[in-house]
């Protein structure tokens, strides 16, 4: 985004989210700009509507306002900060907004807008036509309704999921827990659709035009269900232990399997009508840059991928000091971050380390390192025959070769640590590390801390995909990242050291459809800010 565009964020937010569906009362007006013509072409109805689907996960689907900058809201401005992996280097809303938890209802309320305007509709209406018309199809659409609605939920908690649409009951919301169950019935329900239709049509291709993901292969979706099983089911490891074993077993008993190898991974293709928003916001809008966590964990570790995620400083920097002088500041070369919560009001922070996210760059949901290390947390909790640091290793070594990086052996025998944040333009900012493990597997080592390792690590491997690195790090705590160095949340709401927990619901639901509004935090069970915990969000992990 242009800078002189920036600072009208307010107000393009309230006009442009003020019209979209918010209290699901409009559920028969298609907002995806199809004609009707198209629709009808070639059997495109049903395709067409995949398509806007699988662009609105890692939302750039272009609604007829533009592209890049609805992802910005709904997921580069709050989940990929929170889960430590990048900053604007901006001073947004005169410095104080999201990072520093004076939390912005015009940002943080897209990801609901969105997805219920854009997304859930086109699912909606799939779920009416396609189970008799296209059954694959069908299931394709529930695979796509967990994984778009998981990262709903898990931003807010309570959401509508199973009575969206239903007559007479559309806006009725369901618990954490009651969607997470869902999740999995709805997973049963397409596995076996496609479980038989690739019995009967083993070489049908009929999805192959339409699909963003995984080229039109139905045992390739089948693959990538299975994997989304196992990560709902890791994520009530706490909250739900008997659910979530038997749910990862029922995954890895799968005659189909996981994503285990990089060639499988689940990944929008950015060849064709769909780009990487990330890199828009990257590349033209210079508006990420490196987050101070990714940089003590990947500094001190020493960590080859930090080239392939990111681009040292491109020249140093001068600055004023307080006396008015100039003062030249050391940066080429180097890897520097933004520690959140700073509050700047400058844009010497612009010098700092930019993402290498081009947009072209494919976008992935899931990774075969992700499931490995889902693997390994499993293995870890007794849940398969597996070995917790044999899966853990391989995690790491097939996300070096996804970065196309070598050196992984050497890597897992390090004892490094992460590093101390050392800010070059505002030393008060300076922090000691709180990260506590190395790259080696320890198989002596106390099961919590074999647990922050292969979280820490999965972080890593999952980079930049922040909405899945944001709930990981609240379910477990893991990495250990950095405070805010300023907390200006509302009445002190969310606690320094614990954190931002969720989002807080739209606040024109409040106003709008109270009575929705009220069903919602009934259900959530705490007050409506960024300090209350989500269902599986139990602050333990053993």
């Amino acid at each position: 985004m242009k800078c002189r565009h920036t600072y009208l964020f307010a107000g393009l937010c309230a006009l442009l989210l003020g019209a979209c569906t918010g209290n699901f009362r409009d559920i028969n007006d298609d907002l995806s700009g199809i004609t009707d013509g198209e629709l009808e072409a070639d059997n495109n109805g049903l395709g067409y509507r995949l398509g806007i689907i699988q662009q609105g996960v890692y939302f750039n689907y272009d609604f007829g306002k533009g592209k890049n900058w609805p992802f910005q809201l709904t997921q580069n401005l709050n989940a990929d900060m929170f889960s430590g992996y990048m900053h604007d280097p901006k001073p947004l809303q005169g410095g104080s907004h999201n990072s520093d938890y004076n939390l912005q209802d015009g940002w943080n309320s897209a990801m609901w807008q969105f997805t219920y305007s854009y997304v859930m509709p086109e699912i909606y209406r799939l779920e009416q036509t396609a189970a008799e018309l296209m059954p694959p199809f069908y299931a394709i659409a529930k695979i796509l309704k967990v994984l778009a609605m998981q990262r709903v939920t898990d931003y807010y908690g309570p959401v509508i999921y199973t009575r969206f649409g239903a007559q007479g009951a559309e806006y009725v919301p369901d618990g954490q827990r009651e969607v997470y169950m869902r999740f999995f019935d709805d997973l049963d329900q397409a596995s076996e659709i496609l479980s038989d239709y690739v019995a009967e049509r083993p070489t049908a291709g009929e999805f192959a035009k339409f699909d963003l993901l995984l080229d039109g292969s139905y045992a390739a979706w089948l693959r990538f269900a299975n994997s989304l099983r196992m990560r709902l089911a890791v994520r009530l490891a706490s909250v739900a232990p008997e659910k979530a074993r038997a749910e990862f077993r029922k995954a890895a008993a799968d005659p189909y399997g996981v994503i285990e190898v990089n060639t499988n991974n689940a990944a929008v293709e950015t060849s064709g009508i769909y780009s990487n928003p990330l890199g828009a916001i990257n590349r033209s809008w210079n508006e990420a840059v490196m987050n101070a966590s990714m940089e003590s964990v990947l500094t001190g570790f020493g960590d080859p991928r930090i080239a392939k995620f990111f681009e040292p400083c491109a020249d140093d920097l001068v600055i004023t000091d307080d006396g008015g002088e100039s003062v030249s500041v050391p940066l080429k070369g180097q890897y520097h971050g933004i520690r959140q919560g700073t509050a700047f009001s400058h844009n010497y922070y612009a010098a700092f380390s930019r993402l290498t996210v081009e947009p072209t760059t494919e976008v992935v949901l899931m990774s075969a390192a992700e499931v490995w290390f889902l693997r390994a947390e499993a293995a870890l909790r007794g849940w398969t025959d597996e070995d917790a640091g044999t899966c853990y290793r391989a995690g790491v070594s097939i996300s070096f070769a996804q970065w196309q990086v070598s050196g992984a052996e050497q890597y897992l025998e390090n004892d490094a640590s992460a590093a101390d944040y050392r800010d070059p333009i505002a030393p008060e900012n300076d922090i000691a590390a709180r990260c506590r493990v190395s790259p080696r597997w320890d198989e002596s080592a106390a099961a919590e801390i074999k647990l922050e390792r292969i979280i820490t690590q999965k972080w890593i491997a999952m980079y930049p995909e922040g909405c899945e690195a944001w709930a990981e790090q609240r379910r477990t705590g893991y990495p250990r990242l950095f405070p805010v160095r300023f907390n200006h949340s509302k009445g002190q709401s969310i606690d320094t050291e614990t954190m931002i927990r969720r989002l807080p619901y739209p606040a024109t639901l409040e106003t709008s459809d109270p009575e929705q509004y009220e069903m919602l935090l009934k259900e959530l069970g705490g007050p409506d800010h960024g300090g209350t915990r989500l269902w599986w969000d139990t602050g333990r992990n053993f």
